[in-house]
């Protein structure tokens, strides 16, 4: 990818990011699953760091 395409593929991320609580559940996993692809390791990080942006976005506690 090219230095400006970078750039812009960094844009369009911190925005998805700033609208994540507003979004879709299921847009939120189509997005967080592409981004992990690949990336198997990243993927707790990258959890963590949307669920404190956006607490809403927690997945209800699982029963008993």
């Amino acid at each position: 990818m090219s230095e400006a395409a970078d750039h812009l593929a960094g844009l369009l991320g911190r925005a998805a990011m700033d609208v994540w609580g507003d979004m879709p559940r299921d847009i939120q996993e189509a997005l967080f699953e592409a981004a992990m692809k690949g990336r198997p390791a990243e993927r707790e990080e990258l959890a963590r760091l949307l669920h404190e942006r956006h607490p809403r976005t927690l997945h209800p506690a699982r029963p008993g």
